[in-house]
């Protein structure tokens, strides 16, 4: 279970920015919830797009609440930031940011939720916020915490979006991935 505690020595903050990121991120879906789905009215689709859109909407809500639990309570996570270790194993071989990735996952599931094709630039909005925010912040951190083993580590697991452990992550040259 997730404590709210810090241990002497502990070099990260146990929760960081996650609320703000989550609170961004929750904000961006209601606000385009509301305008586009109440306020203006459009871009709503009709039958038999509601009955599509709902389907994989709850599909993806069950699978980011699945991810976020894997990352918060099954994890082993508190221990190793209260250790100052890094974590790798388990759906942190996935994903680097599974707590991030499964709300974010439930989010774009709660959008296909109200059927409307103008609403479908939420997750790309939402998912600027959380990597500029990750990389601005909590990157930074662990970069300079734990240095060459992290940097490795970004180069194998992706950051947001969950990959299959021993699956090549694409590799970025330029412009272009390889």
């Amino acid at each position: 279970m997730l404590k709210n505690f810090v241990k002497e020595g502990q070099k990260l903050p146990l929760y960081g920015v996650g609320p703000f990121i989550v609170y961004g991120m929750v904000m961006v879906t209601a606000i385009g919830i509301v305008l586009l789905g109440h306020v203006f009215k459009i871009g709503i689709l009709g039958s038999p797009w509601i009955l599509v859109f709902r389907i994989i909407g709850a599909v993806l809500i069950a699978l980011g609440i699945f991810v976020w639990f894997m990352g918060a309570l099954r994890s082993g996570m508190d221990e190793n930031i209260s250790e100052n270790k890094l974590k790798t194993d388990g759906i942190y071989a996935w994903v680097r940011n599974p707590m991030y990735s499964g709300i974010w996952i439930a989010l774009i599931g709660v959008t296909l939720m109200w059927h409307n094709v103008l609403m479908l630039g939420l997750p790309v909005v939402n998912w600027l916020i959380m990597t500029i925010a990750l990389i601005n912040s909590e990157e930074k951190w662990l970069l300079n915490l734990y240095g060459n083993e992290y940097a490795e580590y970004k180069k194998r697991v992706n950051r947001c979006i969950p990959f299959f452990p021993g699956v090549k992550k694409p590799v970025k040259i330029g412009r272009i991935y390889e």
